[in-house]
């Protein structure tokens, strides 16, 4: 495996809390403590423009795959829905008072989830025939913080990553509790069920990446993974490998066959790397190209050359 850093976005004045890939190949946003939602070209390596205002921190960016959205939230509670074809935006009436961390869509129901500092997820009707996004339910998973939000491939369940070191995981079909279980010695910040399904991945401030079968939610390995807390997992779409964030500054990739340390992009490893904490990183799916923001201020962008 080759990483090559081939670029550095800067512009952002504050820390970078999380990135996205748009719809639109070669398209990212990025948003954080600053007052707006951030456009860049992955192809220009350049700054486009701000998409719109934002009054509070940016913790969590979302654009479903069958509809022209940019969804955040905030640490206000406020959830925004940016319509590119309507070149509009929506500010969803308040329904949560505290942050929103994550955001995520069922496409097969047309639905929104959100989850929330306050221990609860709302879920959204994001039907494009409806004139705005009604909350359609909202539900208490935990008693602390719902940090993340993972899909399964075949969308029949939602994973929540929670404070409580717990991870639940809910039937989309009704929203019912179907497993709960004590995943980490400390709070569950990142999860990502692989792309075949089989597998769920979970990252946590004990600085472990723990990997569950879920036929059964069975612990099938434990990876001591960082020195501090993993911010995020992104399992590459088509290859068997996934990539780890930390507080400890560094990225480091894995293989999803055995579990084995394939890269580790760092300072310390002579790379032009984040010299703060790692927030988020993404795969760009139409590349071989990994993505990551920081407290640094920076989007950095890495070739990825994967042999297989």
């Amino acid at each position: 495996m080759k990483v090559e850093q081939s670029g550095i976005l800067a512009g952002h004045q504050n820390p970078v809390y999380t990135v996205e890939a748009s719809q639109k190949s070669g398209i990212i946003f990025t948003g954080g403590n600053d007052k707006g939602v951030v456009e860049w070209s992955l192809d220009r390596k350049e700054f486009i423009k701000v998409i719109f205002p934002v009054q509070t921190s940016v913790y969590a960016l979302h654009c479903p795959n069958f509809a022209p959205l940019l969804i955040s939230g905030e640490r206000s509670g406020q959830i925004s829905i940016w319509n590119f074809d309507l070149q509009s935006l929506q500010r969803i009436p308040l329904h949560h008072h505290k942050p929103i961390f994550d955001i995520k869509s069922v496409s097969s129901k047309k639905e929104l989830l959100a989850s929330s500092e306050d221990g609860t997820v709302s879920v959204y009707n994001l039907d494009s025939n409806q004139t705005d996004y009604p909350l359609l339910y909202s539900f208490k998973v935990s008693n602390e913080m719902v940090r993340a939000i993972s899909i399964s491939p075949d969308e029949k369940l939602a994973a929540f990553a929670c404070k409580d070191n717990s991870i639940r995981i809910y039937a989309l079909e009704d929203y019912s509790l179907v497993y709960n279980f004590q995943a980490h010695s400390l709070p569950v910040t990142s999860i990502q069920f692989s792309p075949d399904g089989k597998y769920l991945f979970s990252g946590s401030r004990d600085a472990q990446i723990n990997i569950w079968n879920t036929s059964d939610f069975s612990l099938e390995n434990s990876i001591p993974a960082h020195l501090f807390a993993i911010y995020s997992l992104a399992l590459h779409p088509s290859k068997p490998f996934f990539a780890s964030a930390s507080r400890d500054k560094n990225i480091k990739i894995w293989s999803t066959e055995d579990f084995s340390l394939k890269k580790i992009i760092s300072i310390e490893k002579g790379y032009q790397s984040h010299r703060h904490s790692i927030n988020k990183v993404i795969w760009d799916a139409n590349n071989e190209q990994l993505i990551s923001v920081s407290d640094d201020k920076l989007v950095m962008i890495w070739d990825v050359q994967i042999d297989v």
